[in-house]
């Protein structure tokens, strides 16, 4: 399980940031990607839907509902997990990617995952899936990748399961946190 904060400044598609991770890695991945553009409003959000949904079936990836979650959009984040999650148990190897911030952040510094982000990645690490965390930025004119160290993600078991999201969400960006820039950590220092 590759994790990236989702990286963004205008002129800078976090688009590139799979692509470059893509390029990187000697092995197939499967990406789980946005399902809409809702910056693009009621005529091209809809558009953003189709094509998306195109992409993600030509290059075999997974489409996952935009963030924030809106509450129409529950079945269908239902679906897309259960989707990753029967692929992962299926294949056993397979090489997933996932932006857990799920946004574009202005400024392109860290921001908390929408709740759920980190429940999805409690159930991919039951699955066996270790997480690699990767930091994307750019610094002195140049677009960084900073690869860590994989890792197994758990939490205390008795936490009730709001915090136990919480507090997987929070585990992934700190992992991604320490592979940026000091002035891109948000708030997870």
């Amino acid at each position: 399980m590759v994790t990236v904060n989702h990286f963004y400044r205008p002129g800078f598609g976090a688009w590139w940031i799979a692509l470059a991770i893509t390029a990187t890695v000697p092995a197939e991945m499967h990406w789980v990607m946005t399902g809409e553009l809702t910056y693009l409003g009621k005529f091209g959000s809809p558009i953003s839907r189709l094509v998306l949904a195109r992409i993600a079936k030509v290059y075999g990836f997974t489409t996952m509902p935009p963030m924030p979650p809106r509450p129409q959009d529950v079945e269908a984040r239902a679906r897309s997990v259960k989707k990753v999650l029967n692929l992962v148990r299926k294949t056993g190897n397979t090489i997933l990617g996932l932006a857990p911030e799920g946004g574009d952040q202005t400024g392109g510094w860290l921001t908390a995952p929408a709740p759920g982000a980190g429940r999805f990645g409690l159930l991919l690490a039951g699955s066996g899936s270790a997480f690699v965390p990767v930091g994307a930025y750019e610094a002195d004119g140049s677009f960084c990748l900073h690869c860590g160290p994989a890792y197994q993600l758990s939490v205390p078991s008795g936490l009730p399961a709001d915090e136990k999201d919480r507090a997987a969400a929070e585990v992934m960006m700190k992992h991604i946190a320490a592979l940026l820039p000091e002035g891109l950590r948000g708030n997870f220092q």
